[in-house]
């Protein structure tokens, strides 16, 4: 198991939290960064890539609304907004 995820986990068996669901969607970013940028013509990927962005950002605004603490915990620790 990922470090961040083992961080930010509620419990040992923590796989469906809002917060890791945004590392894995997060890591899931990263990759799919690293390859379009290798193929620009992957029109597929580039599709799944703002899908997870999207989702991502859903899954910030949920916890900015409803677990402030939480949402700030994310944001430290995955480095994603200033």
């Amino acid at each position: 198991m990922n470090t961040k995820v083992k961080e930010l986990a509620i419990h040992n068996n923590d796989t469906g939290s809002s917060e890791i669901q945004i590392v894995l969607l997060t890591e899931k970013i990263e990759n799919l960064s690293k390859h379009i940028k290798q193929f620009k013509k992957d029109k597929h990927s580039s599709v799944g890539l703002l899908k997870a962005v999207n989702r991502r950002k859903k899954l910030l605004e949920y916890l900015k609304r409803n677990k402030a603490d939480s949402y700030k915990n994310v944001i430290s620790k995955l480095n994603l907004r200033k």
